[in-house]
């Protein structure tokens, strides 16, 4: 039998030592039998599928659903198109183009820049909320609602424009008016 002194990263040294394997141990039956043991308990334990449709699993307290582009009080949209929920994304998944906004635009956007596109790719999006944190404005946040993502077979309908992002306005006003009663 030797044994190998290594030392790792942290200065701590390790005696790995090198036995000798005995016949049994070199025919690897009790390695293989512990293995089936382990697959034969788990046919006979409760199978933890659900039926999607007819029942819905629980969902977290802290889950992140899709995002929404928040207004304010009156109805504008809070994005200022500072860019940085886009380099806070690990997966690169929010793409934006600011523009200047016009004299007539005062009741649709706050600041005088605004995100003319804005657009999330959901197939690289990993819901991590780092976006929603990077936000100074407080424009963008993951729903608590419950709402998944669509399915769909065609790639584009996962690149979600202003169109399914902004908050509807029904919604901003009805936020407002719960703000207000407390």
């Amino acid at each position: 039998m030797t044994s190998i002194e290594t030392i790792s990263l942290s200065g701590r040294k390790k005696m790995v030592s090198n036995k000798e394997m005995t016949f049994l141990e070199r025919l690897y039956l009790v390695t293989i039998f512990k293995g089936l043991w382990i697959t034969i308990k788990h046919l006979f334990t409760r199978k933890v599928t659900i039926q999607y449709p007819e029942q819905v699993r629980k969902m977290s307290p802290v889950y992140r659903g899709q995002h929404m582009l928040k207004r304010d009080e009156q109805g504008r949209e809070n994005c200022t198109a500072c860019g940085l929920c886009a380099l806070s994304c690990p997966a690169e998944a929010i793409t934006m183009t600011a523009s200047e906004r016009k004299a007539d635009e005062k009741h649709l956007y706050r600041e005088e820049k605004y995100a003319s596109i804005y657009e999330i790719n959901m197939l690289r999006c990993i819901f991590c909320g780092l976006c929603e944190e990077a936000c100074p404005k407080d424009a963008i946040y993951l729903t608590t609602s419950k709402v998944l993502v669509p399915s769909s077979y065609e790639r584009e309908d996962f690149i979600f424009g202003k169109d399914k992002l902004v908050m509807p306005l029904d919604m901003a006003m009805k936020n407002t008016q719960l703000l207000n009663a407390n």
